[in-house]
C-alpha cells in the first residue's frame, strides 16, 4: 500500500470547521511550527475507518477496555519487542504524562526523591513538585565533538541518589536527544537500580519509531527480567500513529502489588477510558504496521535532510537522532546568537518565525528541539528560513 506523507493537511484553517490545534494556533499565521511532538500527517487509514465505524454507532457512554485491545498489545509486544506480556498486566490511562504523576503518588511518599536525567521533556521535571516529592536530577554526558552521541553518565546518576531516592523516571528511546540506549548503558542502569532498591517508570512512548534500519526495541523490563517486578512500562500509540488527541496510553505492570497500588492511586484522579481512543489504539496495533513502515522511510529521509543542513550552520551541532521525529540542536555557539539575551527559541521565533521548543524547558538552556515530523515542503520552508540566519 502507498500512503501520502507529502500532501499538507490544513491544520490552521481546516475546511470542516474551527478545530484549534495547540501546534498550529499557539503562534501567529506567519510562524512555521516545528515544536510540540505532534506530526502533521493523517493517521493510518485503518484507524480512521475504525473511528468512523464507531462514530456511526452514535452512543458514547462509559466504556471498558476491550479484551481484544489488550490482546492486540500482547501480540504487538511479542512481534516487535520479543516480550511476552499478559493481558492483565495492562492498565489503560488517558496519557503517559498522567501516568508519570500517578506513579509518583502511588509508589512514593511525601518527601521521597524522584530522580530523572536531563535534558528531558518538560513533564518529567514537574512530577516531583506536583506530587509533593523531592525533585532530583542528573545530567547526561553531552557529545564531546560534533556527531558524537549523548551518553548516559552513570557516575553522575549515582551521585544524585540520596537515601530519600525512591523512584527513577526513565525515558527510552530518549526525548529530546533521540538516543536509543546501548545494552551496556542499560546494564549499568539496571545494576544501579537494583543496588539502590529503586522503582522505575520507563517511558517508552517513542519505541516504535527507531530510525536505523533493522533496529529493534527491547523494553527495559524485558532486557533485564530482574527489574520487571520493580518497573512500570509506559506505551501508547499516540506518537507512532499521531493519535495524541485521543488520549489513550497503557501502563504495563508485571508485579501484581505495584499494579494494585497504581490502580488505587488512579481512582478519582482520571476519567474512564476514552472510547474513541481505545478503538483507535486497537486499530493501530492490529492494522497500522504498513503505515508505520512507510512513516519510518519518510522520517529517515527528513532526518538525512536535517543533518545535512545543520552541518552547514557554523556553531550549531546535532547528534543525529536514532529514534522518533525530534532533533536536539545545540545553538550555544551559533554566531548569530552571540551577545543576545534572548533564548535561541525566542530569537529564532522573532527573527525568522520558526517555532521550536525551548531547551530551557528541558533543563538545558541554549538548546532547541526541532520536530521534523512534517511534510517535506514544510520542513524545507523552515530550514530555508533558518539558513538565512544560521548559515553565516
Amino acid at each position: 500500500m502507498e500512503f501520502d506523507f507529502a500532501t499538507p493537511v490544513d491544520r490552521r484553517h481546516p475546511p470542516e470547521g474551527d478545530w484549534p490545534s495547540q501546534k498550529w494556533h499557539r503562534y501567529g499565521e506567519d510562524v512555521l511550527p516545528l515544536w510540540v511532538a505532534d506530526m502533521d500527517f493523517a493517521s493510518p487509514p485503518a484507524v480512521i475507518e475504525a473511528l468512523q465505524a464507531r462514530v456511526a454507532h452514535g452512543v458514547f457512554g462509559y466504556g471498558q477496555v476491550p479484551e481484544s485491545l489488550k490482546q492486540a498489545v500482547c501480540d504487538w509486544s511479542v512481534e516487535h519487542y520479543g516480550w511476552a506480556i499478559a493481558p492483565d498486566w495492562q492498565l489503560w490511562l488517558p496519557g503517559v504524562v498522567p501516568a508519570l504523576h500517578l506513579a509518583s503518588l502511588a509508589l512514593t511518599a511525601p518527601g521521597d526523591g524522584v530522580l530523572t536525567v536531563t535534558p528531558i521533556y518538560p513533564p518529567f521535571l514537574r512530577v516531583a513538585e506536583h506530587t509533593g516529592r523531592l525533585p532530583q536530577q542528573a545530567a547526561l554526558r553531552a557529545p564531546g565533538a560534533p556527531g558524537e552521541p549523548w551518553r548516559l553518565d552513570l557516575e553522575a546518576l549515582e551521585a544524585a541518589i540520596t537515601p530519600e531516592t525512591r523512584l527513577l523516571l526513565w525515558c527510552q528511546p530518549h526525548n529530546p536527544t533521540g538516543r536509543v540506549w546501548t545494552r551496556e548503558e542499560l546494564a549499568g542502569l539496571a545494576a544501579l537500580v537494583e543496588r539502590h532498591d529503586l522503582l522505575v517508570v520507563s517511558d517508552e512512548l517513542h519505541c516504535d519509531l527507531l530510525l536505523d534500519e533493522g533496529a529493534r526495541h527491547v523494553p527495559l523490563a524485558a532486557a533485564f527480567p530482574g527489574l520487571a517486578y520493580r518497573t512500570l512500562t509506559l506505551w501508547a500509540p499516540s506518537k507512532t500513529f499521531n493519535l495524541a488527541g485521543l488520549t489513550a496510553a497503557c501502563a504495563v505492570i508485571p508485579d501484581a502489588g505495584l499494579r494494585r497500588r497504581f490502580a488505587a492511586a488512579a481512582k478519582g484522579l482520571q476519567p474512564d477510558g476514552n472510547v474513541l481512543g481505545l478503538v483507535a489504539a486497537e486499530a493501530a496495533y492490529r492494522h497500522g504496521e504498513p503505515w508505520r513502515q512507510a512513516l519510518l522511510e519518510t522520517l529517515r529521509d527528513h532526518r538525512r535532510r536535517l543533518v545535512e543542513r545543520v552541518a552547514r550552520w557554523p556553531g550549531v551541532t546535532l547528534s543525529a537522532p536514532e529514534s522518533t521525529y525530534l532533533a536536539w540542536l545545540d545553538l550555544r555557539e551559533a554566531p548569530a546568537l552571540q551577545g543576545t539575551e534572548a533564548s535561541p527559541q525566542r530569537w529564532l521565533l522573532e527573527h525568522v518565525s520558526v517555532a521550536l521548543s525551548d531547551g530551557a524547558d528541558f533543563g538545558w538552556p541554549g538548546f532547541v528541539r526541532l520536530n521534523f515530523g512534517t511534510t517535506a515542503a514544510q520542513l524545507e520552508a523552515a530550514l530555508s528560513r533558518l539558513d538565512g540566519v544560521l548559515k553565516g
